[in-house]
């Protein structure tokens, strides 16, 4: 089996869905349901007898390496983090707790569970740890994309931690031998994405006639990678990356911020049409956040030249894929918008 930590999460819960579509392999799903970690999300699977949730914090270590023991999984894939720019700078602490302090003891534990074992099970053993391209920092319009030689310069509290725990798997492979695996990731955008994030955010406010924010002019660009395509890549590092390797995951699509919130005014125009009129009348530009980074762009081809991935959606495509999974699922929207997703939780997973 496999261990994923922060299954509850958008790219973990995504990441839960696709893997039992096509494997028979279990997966035990770690996650301290934070504010942002949603069972509801999994809620097709959760009475899948390959599938196994376990309410726990990574910082846990002693809990962790237990089930490890137990469960002896050939995989533990780390996508557990605090990951949203703005409350990292309004509360710190929390990033560095988790992001940090929780990737050292997972570190810990699986170096315990891994000095365990022997033979074909020692050999085939993974640390999988899914980080972000916000760790290199900021581009001007006309450098290269980031490589995975490119120097760290995190400039945002949540960035920073990340780029910590990127160091620390780094030395527990090159101190202790541990096999890990890194990818570095651009933005994510898709299904059951938190709705304080860009697109989901812009989503549920142009169709309740809410003001669009947009921070400072609007020009930041990123690199849109669809979720299902980043689920994929991690499938095929975890299948055939090479142990002490860090992989760049990108979309292939650099986009303005103020380009996306337009594709998406027009995409519900055509899908929902309003009343009132074009979406884009909602728009209106706000103080950008302190350290705003101007642009992100991944140079994906290490994973491309060594393992064969390459994204396949287009951001037209997996754009539109996204917009109407969130006109489908408003109930899931309101239900987290409001907080009710939590009763959920309790209703359906607590009291069993």
């Amino acid at each position: 089996m496999i261990f994923v930590t922060g299954g509850a999460g958008f790219i973990g819960a995504n990441f839960i869905l696709d893997w039992l579509a096509g494997s028979d392999e279990p997966v035990l799903n770690i996650d301290r349901l934070t504010y942002a970690g949603n069972l509801e999300n999994l809620a097709s699977v959760e009475r899948d007898p390959r599938y196994r949730f376990e309410k726990l914090d990574v910082c846990e270590r002693d809990a962790v390496l237990a089930l490890m023991r137990e469960l002896r999984p050939r995989a533990l894939i780390h996508f557990a983090a605090e990951s949203h720019v703005d409350r990292s700078i309004l509360g710190p602490g929390e990033f560095v707790r988790t992001n940090v302090d929780g990737t050292f003891s997972l570190l810990e534990a699986a170096r315990a569970y891994w000095s365990g074992l022997e033979g074909a099970e020692r050999q085939a053993f993974r640390f999988l740890h899914v980080s972000t391209d916000e760790v290199y920092g900021s581009l001007e319009p006309d450098e290269p994309g980031f490589s995975e030689t490119t120097p760290y310069r995190p400039n945002s509290p949540y960035s920073a931690s990340k780029a910590a725990s990127d160091h620390l798997v780094r030395a527990w492979h090159h101190t202790y031998g541990l096999p890990t695996l890194t990818t570095n990731c651009s933005n994510n955008y898709g299904p059951c994405q938190f709705p304080e994030k860009l697109i989901p955010l812009i989503i549920a406010n142009a169709l309740a006639g809410r003001p669009l924010p947009i921070y400072g002019d609007g020009l930041n660009v990123r690199d849109w990678l669809y979720v299902g395509d980043h689920c994929a890549a991690i499938r095929r590092v975890l299948e055939a990356g090479r142990p002490g390797e860090v992989y760049n995951v990108g979309g292939n699509n650099e986009m303005p911020n103020i380009e996306v919130v337009r594709t998406v005014c027009r995409l519900l125009d055509t899908m929902r049409p309003d009343p009132a009129g074009p979406r884009e009348r909602l728009i209106g530009y706000v103080a950008d956040r302190p350290g705003h980074d101007r642009r992100y762009a991944i140079d994906a081809r290490k994973i491309a030249g060594e393992l064969g991935w390459r994204p396949a959606e287009t951001f037209e495509t997996g754009i539109g894929k996204t917009v109407r999974w969130y006109l489908d699922h408003q109930d899931w929207v309101a239900r987290v918008q409001s907080g009710a997703y939590r009763e959920w939780i309790a209703r359906n997973y607590e009291a069993r």
